[in-house]
């Protein structure tokens, strides 16, 4: 029996010359991999992370709720509709007079504007509807607005960023900043950028989310994580997305 993978006709495999992974000092985790990991994101037809993407795709058309919508119903052609959307995102939300990143908006749209019940944080569809919306940035870069309004979450993020803890008594800027491109058991540290996100995860056989990633990072300092979707997180996701200003989109991404 013959399988047929479909993919999204957005846009085709990635491909890009090396020097668009890299901004002034900024560097894509892209470059911290093996090239075996890099060609898995290069070529669709390779990357795991696609048939997310496809999976997104399917949910965007996809009647759900009380109101008797889909995304679709409001927002049309995703290729038209979301292009840029994720290049902007997280950002302060006016609404809720916080921060706001693009799995907690699908989550309000689905509430709000289709009756239907908020996907559970990291769940295989939220992972793929976002995987599929951010798709649609591919290429584009990232743009974070700091104002007024956003800047006390910006230096929450960033002192977060910058405080030790956990057992080992580590700060996330002394892998990320202070030591990337050093080896760690096996890996080459990156900036930690999260201009990929959702990514395909090797070892984790599977798509993640930044919080989940930030939650494995906690694990491994010996911290207590904090839940998906908490504002310490947001916050964070907000301050580390400013690290990664200028950086392609590179949605679904693949990383060791």
């Amino acid at each position: 029996m013959a399988f047929l993978l479909f993919l999204p006709t957005v846009s085709s495999a990635q491909g890009w010359d090396k020097s668009r992974y890299q901004i002034d000092n900024r560097m894509s985790g892209y470059l911290f991999l093996g090239k075996q990991t890099q060609a898995l994101q290069d070529d669709d037809f390779l990357n795991p992370g696609i048939f997310s993407v496809e999976l997104g795709k399917s949910l965007w058309s996809s009647v759900d709720g009380t109101n008797g919508k889909s995304c679709h119903s409001c927002h049309g052609d995703a290729s038209e509709t979301m292009a840029g959307v994720a290049a902007k995102l997280p950002k302060f939300d006016p609404k809720s007079e916080k921060i706001i990143n693009l799995e907690l908006l699908i989550n309000r749209e689905r509430e709000l504007k289709m009756g239907a019940q908020a996907y559970e944080y990291e769940s295989e569809e939220l992972l793929a509807l976002t995987s599929f919306i951010a798709f649609q940035s591919r290429g584009m870069t990232r743009e974070i607005n700091i104002s007024e309004s956003a800047k006390p979450f910006f230096e929450k993020g960033k002192e977060h960023f910058f405080t030790r803890r956990g057992q080992l008594d580590l700060a996330c800027n002394q892998c990320h900043d202070q030591r990337y491109g050093m080896m760690l058991r096996g890996d080459k540290m990156s900036q930690g950028q999260t201009t990929g996100f959702p990514f395909y995860r090797l070892i984790w056989r599977t798509m993640g989310s930044t919080h989940r990633m930030f939650a494995w990072c906690n694990d491994s300092m010996r911290a207590e994580p904090y839940p998906l979707g908490s504002e310490e997180y947001l916050n964070l996701e907000f301050y580390v997305a400013w690290r990664g200003r200028s950086l392609p989109i590179e949605t679904p991404a693949v990383r060791r």
